[in-house]
């Protein structure tokens, strides 16, 4: 049997592409996991999606010949995770593809070259076995015409790629034996073979020929262009290279594995095939994580967020088994960008951000975890003792509602238990609780969490909010406190709310936060503090209160909103209406809100859009915004039906719920939108509109930050203070020279680094004279092999290019530390490259001691590293690899 190479994942991977690339391949990157400009994917889930634009015509390839390393995710059975020994949520797919170029004669050739090859994988023909469509003789055949022992091809019905209408054909796939010592069936077992359900045949290789038209009318017809598309999964294929049990004990994973190993209570991998799938799950989940936030999506209760979500709290509650208790899956970031940093070096990049993204959500999940886990695992424990197969509706409901754990993560914890969950029971709960803005656990800020206490609660209840800020006499119609109804309540009592029949405390909606102030009794004494407003199921306003007299049911109080506070939200507030219609005035009728929040001392606006917001456009946006304050426009607010407030021109968010009357909220004739917030009664109450802050919070959304009236006048007066600053370092009279000033200090820095440039050149030429004596013997000629201290990779070739004009060696190899990293270079003269000698392939034998890699061309290769401490060794190396 031929001995098995050693390669690790980044090899693997860049051993693929060199060898496509080698055969006329245009390396193409790997694409953001969001797809951009395809609604029909929710995620990139393979190499060929990519692609698509190119197969179907729409866009014509530079070359027709294209290779890749595609990240993809797939969660269509997420629970499988850990479970199995190749199920990923994200993985790697290796392709290769053609456009209508090559076709059978010339990519089955090229596989078994790759596989098989010295130079390449090298891996033992006899291990290798083909499946292909019976009918397909030209596979068949060529197959056969590259080496492939007949009773090693196997006819397999099932090698035709269709989907339905549009291009299918015949494929074919490879398995890899593992040995007898993976086979986990018996002998006579009908799965045991390659493309069976077994352990032992890994398939590692799918080539798809995709010749054929599948008609509406249920026929196949041959292309006019006939196309390749393969996909080889890095994970599998390491896992061989790496000798692996399971992808999961190899380089792409087991780094993520030791890392929780340490993080638990004394668990070890290995030692428990229940905690062995815990570790496996957080070391999926938080690739996956880790990646989809590095390239825009963000956590949230849809879409690309919902998975994300989904994906934390899964790895969350598997910490949990394994003892962490406290937040891990942030830390764990910059070990996935570590892993991956050889072909993404942009998560490490961003690993900070990704890490606060990922710490913000594990936070907020972890703050009620415990309580649900406690929950759920009461009822498990009372439903096995009682012998139920069933989790209630209403209990997965609440642990939802109130902890936050999604109905998908109930059904998998419940299953674990050999239980089922109730989900007609889950969605009646939730159509019971269709009006709540937000869960509980977001309402109360953790001050308690609202229950189905006040779900029968039907008694009327005013907001007089709009026009006064007071009430002299509104009377507690409902009053609760520790999670029951009350009579009375006191200082102490906790999770104090209460409902008035009238009141001027606006609850929190439509991204406008709640107002706070005071309830006053009869002789004038402070009773209590409002400190969030929020909507009870039955739309009444339900006021959380903090106590310092007792309040009783029936009673009548004195209401006072914190005026400033209130007058403040509503400047932000109609600051949003402003702005989002000079977004659609600048940058097209496109744009649509995304969300907001209206602070006291901000305001939040994100909105639909794609690509970037140039700096001409934002400056844009604000003029337009202040110009309407300074015009003292009136604003005006009508409560008519929907149909009139359409007829009126009336901006509606298509994720709001309208009733049969709406508030709609007009500034003139500059915007007219449905609101049921508050607003200031003239534009010019704003003052001052100033944009603090834009950018991208995910794939086609953006967000502005900005601020009104004294908080814009404060901003501007901290940029002046700077300004000056900035004056007074410069040593200039007046703000306005700083940009000249600036301007003369780059010119002298310019000139300063020419000055350096010519300097170190100068060093490198006087290091030259004495390097490029040492001319060492080797086997395949003459070697100049030396570390010189240079500024980096561009005088590294200027002495390769002052070596080559004077033919001092047959190979020079030069190597040069520079904070903390290594640069190594590789220079091969003309006859040597005639002669098979390649600088690529010499420093691809030479950069692991720098722990780094590399490439170039014949007669020029470079590579960086991490470990300048290595550069001795790859000099060492080089001479060995050419005495060889």
């Amino acid at each position: 049997m031929k001995k098995l190479k050693k390669l690790n994942s980044a090899q693997v991977r860049r051993m693929y592409l060199d060898f496509f690339k080698e055969h006329g391949h245009q390396v193409m990157p790997s694409q953001s996991l969001v797809p951009v400009n395809d609604p029909t994917l929710l995620w990139i889930n393979s190499g060929v999606a990519t692609m698509k634009k190119y197969f179907d015509g729409k866009v014509v390839p530079d070359n027709p010949r294209m290779t890749s390393s595609q990240k993809s995710i797939r969660t269509n059975d997420i629970e499988n995770v850990g479970k199995t020994a190749r199920h990923h949520t994200m993985f790697e797919m290796l392709g290769n593809f053609s456009v209508g170029d090559y076709f059978k004669n010339e990519v089955i050739p090229w596989a078994w070259e790759l596989l098989t090859s010295d130079k390449w994988f090298g891996f033992d023909p006899e291990r290798l076995y083909i499946t292909y469509y019976p009918k397909d003789h030209d596979a068949y055949n060529k197959w056969r015409e590259v080496g492939v022992a007949k009773d090693h091809l196997i006819p397999d019905e099932d090698n035709f790629w269709d989907i339905g209408q549009g291009p299918s054909g015949p494929d074919t796939e490879i398995f890899y034996d593992r040995g007898q010592e993976f086979n986990n069936l018996a002998d006579d077992d009908p799965e045991n073979y390659p493309g069976g359900e077994n352990e032992r045949y890994l398939e590692i290789w799918n080539i798809v020929f995709s010749q054929f038209n599948h008609t509406p009318e249920n026929t196949y017809e041959p292309l006019p262009h006939k196309n390749i598309d393969t996909g080889m999964g890095l994970e599998r294929v390491v896992s061989i290279f790496e000798n692996a049990p399971t992808n999961f004990e190899t380089d792409l994973f087991m780094p993520l594995i030791k890392q929780v190993e340490k993080l638990s209570a004394g668990k070890k991998y290995g030692a428990n095939k229940a905690d062995d799938i815990q570790f496996k799950i957080i070391a999926d989940h938080i690739r996956t994580i880790t990646f989809a936030i590095g390239d825009g999506a963000l956590p949230s209760n849809m879409g690309r967020g919902y998975v994300i979500r989904r994906l934390l709290r899964r790895a969350v509650v598997a910490g949990k088994k394994l003892g962490i208790d406290d937040p891990f899956l942030a830390d764990m970031v910059p070990t996935v960008g570590k892993i991956m940093e050889d072909y993404y070096p942009d998560v490490l990049k961003n690993a900070d951000y990704i890490a606060s993204v990922i710490k913000s959500e594990e936070d907020r999940f972890s703050s009620t975890l415990n309580g649900g886990l406690n929950l759920l695992n009461s009822v498990i424990a009372d439903a096995k003792q009682s012998g139920d197969k069933q989790i209630d509706g209403r209990t997965a409901f609440k642990l939802y509602d109130t902890y936050g754990f999604p109905i998908e993560l109930t059904k998998e914890y419940a299953a674990d238990e050999g239980l089922t969950v109730d989900e007609d029971g889950f969605k009646a709960a939730m159509t019971e609780q269709q009006n709540r803005a937000r869960n509980a656990r977001d309402m109360d800020n953790g001050m308690g969490v609202q229950t189905d206490l006040w779900t029968d609660f039907k008694a009327d209840s005013t907001y007089v909010g709009y026009t006064d800020l007071t009430v002299d006499n509104a009377k507690v119609i409902g009053l609760a406190h520790d999670g029951q109804q009350a009579d009375s309540a006191q200082p102490g009592d906790q999770d104090i709310e209460v409902i008035f029949d009238t009141t001027p405390f606006y609850a929190e909606m439509g991204g406008q936060v709640a107002d706070t102030g005071d309830i006053i009794d009869n002789y004038g004494k402070k009773v209590g503090r409002v400190v969030d407003v929020q909507h009870a199921p039955n739309q009444q306003n339900l006021h959380r209160v903090e106590l310092a007299a007792p309040l009783k049911k029936g009673a009548r109080y004195k209401l006072v909103v914190d005026r400033l506070r209130h007058l403040k939200i509503e400047k932000n507030h109609t600051a949003t209406h402003l702005l989002d219609q000079a977004l659609r005035n600048v940058l097209g009728g496109h744009t649509q809100q995304a969300g907001s929040l209206v602070e006291e001392h901000y305001l939040r606006f994100d909105f639909n859009h794609f690509g970037q917001v140039t700096a001409k456009d934002l400056a844009a946006v604000e003029k337009m915004v202040n110009d309407q304050i300074f015009k003292e426009i009136p604003v005006t607010t009508v409560e008519t039906d929907i149909d009139s407030a359409k007829e009126m021109g009336a901006i509606a968010l298509f994720s709001d719920k309208y009733g049969d009357k709406v508030r709609v909220v007009k500034i003139g004739d500059y915007n007219t939108e449905f609101c049921g917030g508050d607003h200031v009664k003239n534009t010019n109450e704003l003052g001052l509109f100033k944009i603090v802050s834009e950018g991208g919070v995910g794939a086609g959304v953006r967000r502005i930050e900005a601020v009104t009236s004294s908080d814009a006048y404060d901003f501007l007066q901290k940029r002046n203070q700077l300004l000056e600053k900035a004056a007074a370092d410069l040593k200039v009279a007046q703000i306005k020279e700083v940009p000249h000033q600036v301007a003369a200090l780059q010119e002298e820095l310019k000139q300063a680094n020419k000055q350096t440039a010519a300097l170190q050149a100068k060093i490198a030429a006087q290091q030259a004279n004495s390097v490029f004596d040492d001319v060492q013997n080797t086997k395949a000629g003459k070697l100049i092999a030396a570390e010189v201290k240079v500024a980096g990779m561009g005088q590294l070739r200027q002495l390769a290019d002052s070596w080559r004009a004077k033919n001092l060696s047959d190979v020079l190899v030069l190597g040069t530390a520079n904070d903390g990293k290594a640069n190594l270079l590789v220079a091969v003269s003309d006859d040597k490259v005639k002669d098979g000698l390649k600088a690529g392939d010499l420093i691809k034998a030479i950069a692991s001691a720098i722990k780094g890699g590399g490439g170039g061309r014949p007669n020029l290769a470079q590579a960086g590293g991490k470990d300048p401490a290595g550069i001795s060794n790859a000099l060492k190396l080089a001479k060995e690899y050419l005495d060889k």
